[in-house]
């Protein structure tokens, strides 16, 4: 296991008990108490956590971590994901992409699919996306056009967030936008963690024809912060596994289409 892995799994670990001692993090990872301890510095430096006498607890229930620590949560389901839900653009689209571990996957597929390139090397689909890592990425793809909305960047996310974003979006038409949530509820809807990141989620499901959204399982049922909108706004739901319960009665009532992706 690598140094950013064990960091992974150790925020994990913190983010489900609250609480850990050393002990428990050498239990759980596998690891020497030293290399515990080496690790929990790392993550306090970077106020992740809280050191406590002989362990650390989480910052708080509502706390955000940074991108780069999400990345290797439900990795594989992202990815199997991603290439679903790419599957519903088209040459000539204008797609619209916010910020997030699936849709950076997402964005990534666009930008490898063959059935997005043109004979002629000229354009075949435009992105619109407030996220930073996301333009940086396409921005090689010689058939993507990037168009990137303005903004205050969030360093958690890499998104930008504020009046900019909706002064931009407001002047434009989208085929698709394609969103991550945090969360996806019968009672709350779409939700996210950062109210910032929700209004611009929201203005780009104002401006787009169809709204796919991209969740794995662990985010159904799930409510968080901020409210995005409400399940009647979403055209396809693209996820990893069967949604059951009141949340499949209510992705049916509000007509929405749901995708399991790999099925």
């Amino acid at each position: 296991m690598t140094q950013q892995q064990r960091l992974n799994a150790l925020l994990e670990l913190v983010s489900e008990r609250g609480n850990v001692s050393i002990a428990d993090i050498a239990a759980a990872l596998h690891i020497s108490s030293a290399t515990a301890r080496r690790d929990l510095t790392t993550l306090a430096e970077q106020r992740l956590v809280t050191r406590t006498h002989g362990g650390a607890a989480a910052l708080g229930a509502g706390y955000e971590l940074p991108l780069q620590y999400k990345i290797a949560r439900q990795a594989e389901a992202k990815v199997v994901i991603a290439k679903a839900a790419a599957s519903f653009v088209g040459v000539g689209d204008s797609v619209g992409l916010n910020g997030g571990t699936t849709t950076s996957e997402v964005a990534r597929v666009l930008g490898r699919s063959d059935h997005l390139v043109r004979e002629d090397g000229d354009v075949a689909v435009t992105i619109v996306t407030n996220a930073l890592n996301i333009a940086y990425e396409l921005s090689v793809r010689s058939h993507v056009k990037i168009v990137v909305t303005g903004g205050v960047a969030r360093p958690q996310s890499y998104e930008l967030v504020g009046s900019l974003v909706s002064d931009t979006l407001s002047d434009l038409t989208l085929d698709v936008a394609i969103l991550g949530v945090d969360g996806i509820s019968a009672q709350f809807g779409l939700t996210t963690l950062h109210e910032g990141e929700a209004e611009v989620s929201r203005e780009f499901a104002k401006v787009a024809r169809r709204v796919i959204v991209v969740a794995d399982s662990t985010k159904m049922g799930k409510s968080t912060f901020a409210r995005i909108c409400p399940l009647d706004s979403v055209d396809i739901l693209v996820t990893d596994a069967p949604v059951e319960g009141a949340l499949a009665e209510a992705l049916v009532e509000a007509g929405v289409s749901v995708v399991v992706a790999g099925r």
